[in-house]
Order: structure tokens, then C-alpha cells, then sequence
């Protein structure tokens, strides 16, 4: 899942301290409701594709 490997560079990013642990919550916050999209979307076709 392409959410697994968003979250791998997140954590590289944040314990080689590239970014804060205040942005990678903030990112992996933004993950997780990525996820939950395209999780609708794939459930919900019908609702996206005319």
C-alpha cells in the first residue's frame, strides 16, 4: 500500500531529523485521511467514475 511506504520516509525524515515530530504528526495526520479517501473510493466507484 503506497500509504506504508508515505509513512517509512516520513519516519526516515523525522529520526534523521529533516523534519519536526510536529510536522510528521502533522503529515501522518494527512496520511491517514488520504487514505480514508481513497479507501471511499474504492468502496464507492459509482460516485466517481460517469
Amino acid at each position: 500500500m503506497e500509504n506504508s511506504e508515505t509513512i517509512v520516509w516520513i519516519d526516515f525524515s523525522s529520526d534523521c531529523s529533516y523534519i519536526s515530530k510536529e510536522t510528521a504528526k502533522k503529515l501522518y495526520d494527512e496520511v491517514e485521511e488520504v487514505g480514508k479517501l481513497l479507501g471511499y473510493m474504492i468502496q464507492h466507484p459509482e460516485k466517481f467514475c460517469h
